[in-house]
């Protein structure tokens, strides 16, 4: 009875630690401020190609996005965001967007809801985000163009601190950070 227990201990060890050595193969690929490593990454560096203009293509969606957000400023020599993202209402982010030229587009859009999540990275925390695409990404929530259905006085924003999609409270007022994005050319 004790070698059975022994040995199902054993087995369940090597599996404890098969998992983490997996999960950290993929550190190279995503950079994270703060990480679970015992998490997969959802939004690798290698999904993105990384144009030097300051916008990024996500392969699996074909999307491409402004690596900073509105009111930042993408410095070519650093790779790196500048300055600080601006807080807008709903309504003043879906207009910032249509009035929006960067890198020769003048197509940018504010992205829907899933198209926004679909570049949250969930092994990070804090910002919830691969800083090695989007660098200097605040802990902020990030507004959609998704309308909540049921209310309109309500929008879906995306927490990149926690990684929740919210609306809730009169939101369309609040005052909240904003990345745009375009399709790609094929």
């Amino acid at each position: 009875m004790i070698v059975k227990k022994v040995r199902s201990w054993a087995l369940w060890a090597g599996i404890v630690m098969v998992f983490p050595l997996n999960a950290n193969s993929q550190e190279s690929t995503t950079q994270c401020a703060n990480e679970n490593s015992a998490i997969i990454a959802t939004t690798p560096t290698s999904d993105f190609e990384l144009n030097t203009d300051g916008t990024a293509v996500h392969k699996p969606t074909q999307l491409m996005w402004m690596r900073c957000g509105l009111g930042q400023t993408w410095d070519s020599d650093t790779g790196e965001c500048a300055g600080n993202m601006t807080g807008y209402t709903w309504a003043g982010a879906l207009q910032q967007a249509e009035s929006s030229t960067f890198a020769g587009y003048s197509d940018w859009r504010l992205p829907n809801k899933n198209e926004l999540l679909s570049i949250f990275e969930r092994r990070c925390w804090n910002p919830s985000a691969n800083i090695a695409v989007f660098p200097n990404i605040p802990n902020a929530q990030f507004w959609t163009s998704s309308p909540l259905v049921a209310d309109r006085l309500n929008a879906w924003h995306v927490s990149f601190f926690s990684g929740t999609a919210n609306c809730f409270g009169f939101c369309k007022e609040k005052l909240h950070k904003v990345r745009l994005a375009r399709t790609a050319a094929p």
